[in-house]
């Protein structure tokens, strides 16, 4: 029987932009109905976790609270009910998880059934570990698992570092390649952004069956990665900073007609306006990077000279983390999700992979609490 103790350890911050503290924080004597208490096996970050600790992002953040919101999580103890995931799978002490952001059933959105948009959304990584119950973020031992958040077991195939990429990083581009609608080989494909996202977003889009995907980023490993994932064009910002420069090459790559499809995933403002004019007349542009407070001048005309339709993609819902699993159970052969992890850090290194996050040294580092240095 697994002993669980008054407190575990966490990542914990106290004030934007100050080194990050692992501290000694309570958990639950007591799992609620509907509830779990998981072991965080692994904890991967995320760019947002980033622009959280800075203060920059344009969400509510409440401090002081334990980072981290793309995570897996062992079951260590279960509440009354818990014991079968959101798509019917049989859950036991022992089984691996991931988890959605908590939605109140209640709103219009959930209504809907579009609970990402829940306006009662409590989310991770953004509460105050003041408040019960207490364990909210990835950058801790053990974590919290609500009544109210979706979870899905995950395939004893998927490890457990893609396990936890599949918990934000691709459950986004599945919800951001499934908005876009169909891609076919008579369509050309430009994402923006060669981060995580943009990569896996290359990689599906590819997959999809896209007659040409063009991926532009940096810096060149990066789009190395992009090439493996699919990219059968790359463009470099910083062999071609100039934007019209780059404007010109995907003009060449698509016989000058621009682009069928555009999908943000660079989380800079000025590649909103950026993608604009690499869209093609009537061509899709799918929003996601753009989480920030920046700002970019964009003249409206261009959105309807063009019959641009311009699509915001905000998080996912439960399918989209279901898929996500199932990508990586069985597209394993397809995609080299591995190549994504690029370093394994314990939480005592957490203001150290921060840095290097910032410094662009990392695609996808993953946090396992449970390590040592």
């Amino acid at each position: 029987m697994t002993t669980i103790g008054e407190h575990t350890r966490a990542a914990v911050v106290r004030a934007f932009g100050e080194p990050i503290s692992v501290e000694d924080v309570p958990v639950p004597p007591k799992v609620e109905a509907g509830g779990l208490l998981v072991e965080v096996v692994a904890c991967s970050l995320c760019g947002t976790d980033v622009h959280c600790w800075e203060g920059s992002l344009a969400l509510d953040i409440r401090l002081p609270l334990i980072l981290g919101h793309e995570m897996v999580g062992r079951i260590v103890a279960m509440g009354d009910g818990a014991d079968v995931d959101s798509v019917g799978q049989s859950l036991r002490v022992g089984d691996r998880v991931i988890w959605t952001h908590a939605f109140c059933g209640r709103c219009r959105m959930c209504a809907a059934k579009r609970p990402a948009m829940c306006v009662n959304r409590t989310a991770y990584g953004h509460v105050s570990l003041e408040d019960w119950p207490y364990l909210m973020g990835g950058f801790a031992q053990h974590s919290y698992v609500l009544p109210g958040a979706g979870r899905v077991r995950v395939p004893d195939s998927v490890p457990d570092e893609l396990a936890s990429m599949a918990s934000c990083a691709l459950r986004s581009v599945v919800n951001a390649v499934e908005q876009a609608g169909r891609v076919g080989p008579e369509h050309t494909v430009v994402v923006q952004g060669a981060g995580p996202l943009g990569i896996l977003a290359t990689g599906l889009f590819s997959q999809a069956g896209a007659g040409r995907v063009v991926t532009v980023g940096a810096p060149e490993t990066r789009l190395e990665l992009a090439a493996e994932f699919g990219a059968d064009e790359v463009v470099s910002l910083d062999d071609v900073p100039d934007p019209s420069d780059r404007l010109s090459l995907v003009h060449e790559a698509t016989g000058g007609l621009g682009a069928d499809l555009v999908a943000e995933f660079s989380g800079h403002p000025a590649a909103f306006a950026e993608g604009l004019d690499m869209a093609g007349l009537g061509a899709r542009y799918v929003v996601v990077g753009q989480l920030g407070g920046g700002t970019t001048a964009v003249p409206p005309g261009a959105i309807t000279k063009k019959n641009l339709t311009v699509i915001g993609s905000f998080s996912g819902d439960l399918s989209h983390y279901h898929t996500a699993l199932s990508l990586l159970e069985h597209y394993a052969d397809r995609l080299p999700f591995d190549r994504l992890i690029s370093g394994r850090y314990s939480l005592d290194q957490v203001n150290d992979v921060i840095g290097r996050m910032q410094d662009f040294r990392e695609i996808k580092p993953v946090l396992l609490p449970g390590a040592t240095n």
